[in-house]
């Protein structure tokens, strides 16, 4: 399995948001405990369904999207 492959996007599952392995931990989830200063093994510990491998692909995936060029408003 690709380390992307993990990252999912349904729309049954938190309201499409992206998701690890099409399970309720959605990619900002995983972004924010790294942020709040968790380590990995503090997440593995609390999340026990999730793998290290998860943590990794939320990171890859978050880094491939702050690549995007350009963001433009669409307004309502």
């Amino acid at each position: 399995m690709e380390i992307l492959e993990r990252i999912t996007i349904n729309s049954e599952i938190c309201h499409g948001k992206p998701c690890v392995r099409n399970m309720r931990y959605p990619v900002e989830l995983i972004i924010d405990l790294l942020s709040s200063g968790m380590t990995n093994s503090e997440i593995l510990d609390d999340y026990p369904a999730l793998e290290n491998e998860d943590i990794t692909a939320c990171l890859l995936y978050a880094a491939r999207i702050i690549k995007i060029k350009a963001i433009h408003k669409i307004s309502a």
